[in-house]
Parts: C-alpha cells; structure tokens; sequence
C-alpha cells in the first residue's frame, strides 16, 4: 500500500498543533481561592496558592498586587504592612500607632520581604495555618504555581490579579496607573501566561489602559456601590469580561443583564456555604472566597 506522504505530515501537524497548544478555555464556572484562600493559610502567600491548588474544584488563583518602591510587583492586598497579621523582621507586633510606618511603595522589595507574615494568630481567621513566610514577588509566585502544575501535572490553573490602587494615593501608596500597568504586564508577558490571566480592580483606569494597550487581555470591574447595571458599565466605558460585584449586589435581573451582553457576572467575598449556593442558584459565572474548601462543595 503506497503512503500519501503529503497527507500524512499534514495529520501529524494538525495533531501536533492540538497536543502542544496552550489554549485554556476560561472555567465554565469559577471558583477562586482569595487572596489564595486566607481562611485558610497566610493571605496572598506562595504557600496560599499551592495548598488552594490542591482543592479538587478551584480553578482560579485570587491575589493582589502592589508596587515597591524599587519598581517590584509585590503580592498583597494593603498600603502598608498591616499590624493586624504582621510581624517585624525580628519577631515584633507593629504596634497599632505605626499602621502606616511600612508603606509598600516607600519600601524596597529587599525590606519588605524580611518581615514575617504567618505566624501571628489572625482573629478574622482563626483556621488560618500557622507557618512563618513573606511578601512574594508576583514573579516568584507564578513561578512556584506553574512549577507545581507541570510538576504535579494539575491543570493549568487561571490567575485572577488586582491592581491596589486609586486617584487618591497616586504617588503616595501606589504610582500612576500607566506605571502600574507596565509593570505589570512586563511580569505577565515574561511569564508568558497572559492567556490565563484576569485584571481586575476598583480603580477603573487601570483596567482602562489594560483594554486600550492590550485589547486581548481579561479585564474585571470590581464594584461595590448601589448603581445600576448599566450605569456601572457606563461609567468603565466599556464592556469588561468579568463584572465583579460584592455579592450582595447581585440578583437575577443583573444577572440578566450582563449575561444579555456577554458580561460574566462573578461576585466576592462569599465564605458561608449558604451564601455560596444562593448565588449558584443565580447562575453566577463563578465566586470568589475566603474558603476554597466550602466552595467546592456547593451544588
């Protein structure tokens, strides 16, 4: 039998294409661990994200993200180093007087890293592990994440960033947004996960510059605020991926809404198992918790 060998290389290519792509279609239903799941362990931590990743069901890695002030994109959520689940380099509680002593965009990386998150007792979440670790670089944790998804053979898992900052604290906590995105996106591109990444943020201009310069990006507007569906829209300027309401905004007509327009509706921060299944009943795209594990195990 004589082989078309034309036709052969044609079918090993197109198999060879569908082994070796790295398209992931965004989950059909969301579950995201935020802050990596700080009713779980230390919140925004390399070791957050991995022990989220080992919950059958999360698909999407919550976090946030600062500027240092030598230009580093930092995991974490407040302006300053918070006395509330921080120690010192030495060990020390930051007393409540100094709450805004540690800025992280007035602190080098190399500073800010030797402070202790982890160990101190967190009342909000008093299941939260115990374990002594720090601040990462949001280079550092997505190494550690696709490091652990080729090496555990996982799914490739979605990333969901927050930009953290405002007009207000504009060259105070946080510098221009424009600055902001750059930095940003060089990390993202350079780890060459931008297929798998949502930006989100209250602060619209951010994710503003995000659709303008990079129009294939995931964008989300977080919103927490009695304005209508459309008026929220109106005032980003333009239809977003993801809009992101606290969840007690939602309900079936903004649901409807969004849905109406190809806007994904996925709410934050639902951590009690009732909560969580009266916003699946709305047919919400996905929610964001405290708790992956009481997330999953909502029908």
């Amino acid at each position: 039998m004589k082989l078309n060998t034309t036709a052969i290389f044609i079918f090993l290519s197109a198999f060879a294409g569908k082994s070796f792509s790295q398209e992931v279609k965004f989950p059909a239903f969301s579950a995201e661990a935020h802050r990596g799941g700080r009713g779980l362990m230390p919140e925004n931590t390399i070791l957050a994200m991995l022990n989220a990743m080992k919950i059958e069901g999360i698909t999407t890695l919550e976090m946030d993200t600062h500027i240092s002030k030598d230009g580093k994109v930092v995991v974490t959520h407040d302006d300053y180093l918070s006395p509330a689940f921080m120690l010192t380099p030495e060990g020390k509680d930051i007393p409540a007087t100094d709450a805004k002593k540690y800025p992280i965009f007035g602190m080098n990386y190399a500073d800010i890293k030797q402070f202790d998150l982890g160990t101190k007792y967190y009342d909000l979440f008093p299941q939260q592990k115990k374990e002594k670790t720090y601040l990462p670089l949001l280079s550092d944790l997505i190494d550690a994440v696709q490091h652990d998804i080729k090496t555990n053979k996982r799914k490739q898992f979605f990333y969901n960033i927050e930009t953290k900052c405002s007009e207000s604290g504009d060259g105070i906590t946080n510098p221009k947004p424009d600055v902001f995105v750059k930095l940003l996106m060089d990390v993202i591109i350079k780890k060459k996960i931008a297929d798998f990444v949502v930006i989100q943020s209250f602060d619209k201009r951010t994710i503003q510059i995000i659709h303008e310069k990079y129009p294939k990006m995931k964008t989300s507007f977080l919103v927490a605020n009695k304005k209508t569906y459309e008026e929220n829209i109106a005032d980003l300027g333009f239809k977003p991926f993801i809009l992101s309401p606290v969840w007690q905004m939602v309900n079936e007509e903004l649901i409807k809404k969004a849905h109406a327009d190809g806007v994904k509706i996925i709410p934050w921060t639902a951590n009690t198992l009732a909560d969580i299944q009266k916003l699946k009943t709305l047919n919400v795209d996905g929610i964001i918790s405290d708790y992956p594990d009481i997330l999953v195990q909502a029908k």
